[in-house]
């Protein structure tokens, strides 16, 4: 694809980890650098109590570890077809709707591209997973609508969408050579989704390509639900999960859940949350557990926590196991996390994601033996056990992996560009 200016839009991957903004120069990278040269900005907002200012990304991550007072606010994608999205938190001592939440973390992302770029932007392609919340289409387009609603009082006059797996594709179509049938096979933060598409070299140019896509899906299956399970797994028994009660019940487990989901951990903290534990103190048979939870909760270390497990789940896609110190909470306490731990905890995810790319392949009407390539993005989609259990299903097909954090918004710079023209 050649062109002497600049395109006239960016697009965005606002993503549950990590975002990009993407923008087609002449002769330059498409990926805007947003922090320190990285193309990435972990999807991160820490409010600093003690300088009454919202840090975002990598800073935000850095302020939250060096103890600085303060509330981390994390995978805030998620918040898009969720309940919480109606409701407001408490930030900096005054209530703060989770739906302007979303706009302080676009609208840095914003600041930053049009800062690099020295540009205002006003037309924007945002990316979107296949369904932000399954099974429930009114939801789905109430997540896009409040993203619209976003993405407008930000100063962004047009705004369009567009899949994120389907952007993935127009990525990778940029480098090829012949026609491919494609499986566009995107792990995120939050969602797991897939595409079918015909690409081809003669193609790229071309605005309407509805009759190349053969069929999206997806599932509500990503990055944190993975941390999740294996946070339950190896994890949170330390903590009391699993526990018996004097009636022989099993321990409620809603404490343990939110600590377990990054976008929950703040509930937690809250005094109805620690009352309803302490309630149950004395109930339960072995305190030791529970004994230890309240003292993570005294420390604010849930946080803290979740990122020990999500280094440990990066980790073991190359190692065999991957152990926590948990010495800060008590010494000599470990979490002896293993591959194989993991990967029975997050079977029943990747069941669901199987499900899934067989219902696509079933809704195009291709068989197996069809599909030339899958090709992996996405965050998460180094996983070993997801790309065998991908594979597996698709034995003829070559596998490529794209640029992890970046085809996404590569992508959504290249629709951008069609769309909008250039300046």
């Amino acid at each position: 694809m050649t062109f002497s200016t600049p395109a006239r839009a960016c697009g965005i991957d606002f993503g549950t980890s990590n975002s990009t903004v993407g923008w087609l120069r002449p002769d330059t990278d498409t990926l805007i650098p947003l922090e320190d040269g990285k193309i990435t900005l972990p999807s991160v907002v820490f409010f600093n109590m003690e300088e009454r200012r919202p840090v975002y990304g990598r800073l935000a991550l850095h302020e939250y570890l060096e103890g600085y007072e303060g509330r981390l606010m994390r995978s805030l994608k998620s918040l898009l077809g969720s309940k919480l999205l109606k409701s407001e938190t408490t930030v900096l001592g005054s209530a703060l709707p989770f739906k302007d939440l979303l706009g302080f973390f676009i609208g840095e992302l914003k600041q930053r591209a049009e800062a690099v770029a020295q540009r205002p932007f006003e037309e924007v392609v945002l990316g979107r997973p296949v369904f932000f919340v399954d099974d429930d289409p009114v939801a789905d387009l109430e997540a896009q609508n409040t993203l619209v609603a976003v993405a407008h009082k930000l100063g962004f006059k047009e705004v369009s969408f567009q899949y994120e797996p389907i952007a993935a594709a127009f990525d990778y179509e940029s480098g090829i050579s012949q026609e491919e049938l494609v499986l566009i096979v995107d792990i995120g933060g939050g969602t797991s989704d897939f595409s079918l598409v015909r690409l081809a070299p003669e193609r790229r140019n071309v605005a309407d390509r509805h009759s190349d896509i053969l069929a999206t899906g997806g599932v509500h299956i990503g990055g944190t639900d993975f941390d999740k399970q294996l946070s339950l797994a190896g994890v949170m028994p330390l903590f009391g999960y699993g526990s018996k009660m004097k009636s022989a019940a099993p321990m409620p487990t809603s404490t343990h859940l939110n600590l377990a989901t990054w976008h929950t951990i703040n509930a937690v903290y809250s005094a109805q949350s620690q009352r309803q534990l302490q309630s149950m103190r004395y109930d339960i048979v072995d305190p030791t557990g529970i004994d230890r939870l309240f003292q993570l909760i005294e420390r604010r270390d849930g946080h803290w926590l979740a990122m020990q497990v999500e280094d440990s789940k990066i980790a073991l896609t190359e190692q065999d196991a991957r152990p926590i110190d948990l010495s800060r909470l008590e010494p000599g306490l470990v979490a002896e996390l293993t591959r194989d731990l993991f990967e029975d905890a997050i079977e029943p995810l990747l069941e669901r994601v199987r499900g899934s790319v067989s219902q696509l392949l079933a809704d195009a009407g291709v068989g197996v033996a069809q599909v030339d390539t899958v090709f992996f993005t996405g965050g998460s989609s180094g996983i070993p056990a997801l790309r065998q259990s991908v594979a597996a299903m698709l034995p003829n097909a070559r596998h490529v992996e794209g640029n992890t954090f970046g085809s996404i918004g590569s992508g959504l710079a290249i629709e951008a560009q069609k769309r909008y023209g250039n300046c």
